[in-house]
């Protein structure tokens, strides 16, 4: 009867999935931005040394928020695929 549309259920499984990709990315840049801002207080780091750590810290924080978000995106359509 429905051949080709997607259920309710799969509908709901790529929003969970989708929030859960955004939030441990976001998590995951977080941590990562905390530990730069860490290791600026802890090595009492000032001027551009410390803007430096801070934007390398924000700058590896994205990208391994954007690397997190695909990943977990990608593997799920693979699993969809393979009707898991």
């Amino acid at each position: 009867m429905n051949m080709g549309r997607e259920s309710r259920w799969d509908k709901d499984a790529m929003t969970v999935e989708i929030a859960f990709a955004l939030v441990t990315a976001a998590v995951l840049a977080g941590v990562i931005f905390a530990s730069a801002w860490a290791l600026v207080l802890l090595l009492d780091l000032s001027g551009s040394a410390g803007r430096g750590m801070l934007a390398g810290g924000a700058l590896l924080g994205a990208v391994a928020g954007v690397w997190r978000l695909v990943r977990v995106l990608l593997r799920f359509d693979e699993q969809r695929r393979m009707g898991h």
